[in-house]
């Protein structure tokens, strides 16, 4: 028994220790304009566990980046619809850290005007204006950023679009969950937060 009980503690340790794993889970998009990296913050864990649930039942793979304004935010996954935002089973409530902050290449839960600013699971959004989209903060949740491809939703906010910001030719949608090594990683640019980083 005490045994399993140590192995337990051990095991939530790594769970709470992004650089001491082996690999990490990331979200991938691929578009026609080029692929995507998604680092998913270990500090808002419903809305990432929610983003990997969604990607590994493959959701998103028949929807689009349906509205795209430059400066603004490239936002992608279901449209604005009943089934998003008034379906229990598709909404989560939000996860709010001050330190998340809607930078550029932050990636934000949609959702409608609700009191509780409940989170729609099946919208998300990358923030494109490179000042940031600070009025967003404490109203939407952040739960994670690109790592890799940010020229790749400069290129899509800049697509042709009709008057409700729709793309006019489909921006579609490739969203996986890939594991990548630390080394993987680094390679990228991007270096892995230690357990005392406020954004993992």
């Amino acid at each position: 028994m005490r045994l399993l009980t140590l192995l337990t503690i051990l095991g939530l340790l790594a769970s709470c220790q992004p650089a001491g794993r082996d690999s990490f889970e990331v979200g991938q998009i691929k578009t026609p304009q080029g692929e995507i990296l998604l680092w998913l913050y270990e500090n808002t864990p419903h809305h990432r566990e929610s983003f990997i649930e969604l990607a590994n039942a493959g959701y998103w793979d028949s929807l689009t980046f349906n509205r795209v304004i430059p400066n603004f935010v490239a936002q992608g996954g279901c449209p604005d619809t009943p089934e998003g935002f008034n379906d229990p089973e598709y909404l989560l409530k939000p996860e709010f850290v001050p330190s998340l902050r809607h930078e550029y290449g932050a990636l934000g839960a949609g959702r409608d005007a609700n009191p509780e600013k409940l989170s729609a699971r099946c919208q998300f959004y990358i923030v494109q204006n490179k000042d940031g989209v600070h009025r967003l903060d404490g109203d939407y949740t952040v739960f994670g950023k690109v790592i890799k491809g940010m020229d790749v939703i400069d290129t899509i906010v800049n697509v042709e679009r009709d008057s409700t910001d729709q793309p006019l030719i489909p921006v579609t949608l490739d969203v996986n969950i890939v594991n990548m090594t630390k080394q993987q990683l680094t390679d990228i640019g991007f270096e892995v937060p230690t357990i005392n980083s406020a954004n993992q």
